[in-house]
């Protein structure tokens, strides 16, 4: 019971958290992450999987329906924001003295963790 319910809260933030990102590529579009993407040789297009990363898969996480994929559609969408946006930063400290990525490596290790650990008994199809 206590291991389902840390699955659901471990769903939770992370989905809640990364919704937040949705929620501004929603109000403010994706034009930045096209430019990213024109000047790493990609298409722009690619821009809209953003999202599929930021505001589908926390929904999915949220339900605990399908949420092993969703978690792994949070990799993706880390792995491509980390080359894209903070390659540079990759082994920087911030002023507090973390590590200049700790949001990014959360998103990135606590979407993997549910891909590998699933949903737990609270959720839709425990998939």
């Amino acid at each position: 019971m206590t291991d389902d319910l840390g699955k659901l809260i471990l769903r939770l933030v992370l989905a809640v958290f990364m919704l937040f990102h949705g929620y501004a590529k929603i109000v403010k579009g994706v034009g930045g992450i096209e430019a990213s993407l024109l000047s790493a040789g990609l298409p722009a297009w690619v821009a809209y999987g953003v999202y599929i990363g930021e505001v589908l898969a926390p929904l999915l996480l949220i339900a605990g329906f399908y949420a092993r994929i969703g978690g792994l559609i949070i990799v993706v969408n880390m792995i491509f924001a980390i080359t894209l946006s903070h390659s540079s930063q990759l082994f920087d400290l911030g002023r507090s003295g973390g590590w200049a990525l700790e949001l990014q490596g959360f998103f990135l290790f606590t979407g993997l963790v549910v891909a590998l650990i699933g949903p737990g008994r609270f959720s839709i199809n425990r998939r």
